[in-house]
């Protein structure tokens, strides 16, 4: 069978250069800022929200549904049966489709990422009821910090001070 060209696992890494033996060597992760800046610039471009298309109200009736099925059969819902394994199980899983995400993200696969997006999403979601964490104190908190910016916001933030006590084991 002929490779596409488009196939993430054929391509060789963006920056990538040649070396003796042929292979690709990839270009070391700390670059210089412009070429940081310049990658940032081919990303394309993101339209306005359409009024027309599905919203974030389906998030509200995808809470809905979780909630309600807190309580069901495990051995017939997903969600209950994620919910019935505690929330380290919850958590692993949502980190587990976070990586996923992320990497069709970084292979720049759009249709993989939208697909692995609404994962995240829904095992966000999940997790959040295990953690008995309602939307609407996260949607609170993403409106304290609307029209901060990001980097004010990062630097106002408590830092936490950890001391341990260390002893030499004898």
């Amino acid at each position: 069978m002929a490779k596409k060209a488009s196939d993430s696992r054929s391509a060789k890494p963006r920056g990538a250069k040649p070396t003796k033996s042929g292979k690709a060597k990839p270009r070391p992760r700390s670059e210089p800022l412009a070429v940081a800046a310049t990658r940032s610039q081919n990303l394309p471009p993101v339209s306005p929200l359409n009024p027309a298309l599905p919203d974030a109200r389906v998030l509200d009736r995808l809470w809905s549904t979780i909630l309600t099925r807190k309580d069901a059969d495990p051995l017939v819902s997903h969600s209950a049966r994620l919910l019935s394994r505690g929330i380290n199980k919850v958590a692993q899983k949502f980190g587990e489709e976070s990586v996923e995400c992320l990497i069709e993200a970084v292979a720049g696969n759009r249709t993989a990422l939208i697909a692995e997006s609404a994962d995240v999403l829904y095992h966000l979601l999940v997790m959040l009821v295990a953690a008995g964490v309602r939307p609407e104190e996260v949607w609170a908190e993403l409106v304290r910090r609307e029209g901060v910016s990001g980097i004010a916001e990062k630097s106002a933030r408590k830092v936490p001070v950890l001391i341990a006590e260390t002893r030499k084991i004898p």
